[in-house]
């Protein structure tokens, strides 16, 4: 089984990311970072998104609000965020603590700065196949990681476990417009094994550890691994049973070192494309005061 490492697929978009870079000429695009409370996945993502942005060129400003800000407050610093024109992306981590209204403020964000696809506007435009949208990132870094492994959809089987609006759906999406044939597995889905090991494309984002064996995978499949779980020791796991599917199928992404450690590119590829595109609106805007 040949094992599709995250890095791979980072180092290869660090280059094309560097070519998108070149109209700027030295300008830095700027993400901002928010996050109420301390929870430890979104301080720790929090972290690496740093470190990639600062690899690749982008700027970056955290605003940390503790987890029982009221949502006036919030609302007030978030429009200040969201309307201020140095700002090319927002990350918002969610889900946010219970007294915040998360659906009225999924609405508020710029669809253009929402550069992790949460709002109502980049979500239908996923559905709809326009590219001008935000896909959440961790749909968008599976895509990468198949794209990168010259893996091509057309009329491929493929199983996504899981349906979340953050994976599962959006993944769904991403690949019919690659021409896929998809399925989405859930709880309710019965037979699932039968259902997965058709698949020429399995991935599993369900968020329950080593779910999938090798009784799930049809011989030579391309597994794809989008969970983060941890065992009893403390030690990141996937939602694959790695080792159990290693004499099963074809290609597979470990975790760690897969589809995670992609997504914070993507991240900085969507900050990118969010500040190009405001540069072509504010030279349009200009265009129509000249004339």
């Amino acid at each position: 089984m040949e094992t599709l490492k995250g890095k791979t697929t980072v180092d290869a978009m660090h280059d094309r990311m560097q070519l998108m870079l070149l109209p700027f000429e030295g300008f830095m695009p700027h993400l901002a970072i928010i996050r109420v409370g301390e929870n430890p996945a979104d301080v720790s993502y929090e972290r690496g998104a740093k470190k990639r942005m600062e690899k690749v060129g982008v700027r970056v400003s955290t605003y940390e609000f503790p987890a029982d800000i009221s949502m006036e407050e919030f609302t007030e610093a978030f429009q200040f965020i969201n309307h201020d024109d140095d700002v090319d992306g927002i990350l918002l981590f969610c889900p946010l603590p219970r007294q915040l209204d998360e659906k009225r403020i999924r609405e508020m964000i710029d669809p253009v700065k929402d550069v992790d696809g949460i709002s109502p506007v980049n979500q239908a435009k996923v559905f709809a196949g326009d590219e001008t949208g935000h896909a959440p990132c961790t749909a968008e870094a599976v895509m990468e990681v198949l794209a990168d492994a010259r893996i091509d959809l057309t009329g491929k089987e493929v199983a996504i476990i899981g349906r979340s609006l953050v994976v599962g759906r959006p993944l769904s999406m991403l690949m019919l417009q690659k021409n896929a044939t998809v399925t989405i597995c859930h709880t309710r889905t019965q037979n699932m094994e039968a259902v997965c090991r058709r698949a020429d494309i399995l991935v599993a984002c369900a968020g329950k550890a080593k779910l999938v064996k090798a009784s799930y995978v049809k011989n030579d499949a391309v597994v794809i691994d989008v969970g983060i779980n941890e065992d009893e020791h403390g030690k990141l796991i996937g939602d694959v049973d790695f080792d159990d599917i290693a004499d099963v199928a074809g290609k597979a992404t470990p975790v760690p070192g897969g589809v995670g450690m992609v997504t914070t590119s993507v991240l900085a590829k969507h900050v990118i494309k969010a500040a190009l595109a405001r540069r072509d609106v504010e030279k349009m805007a200009l265009r129509n005061n000249e004339g």
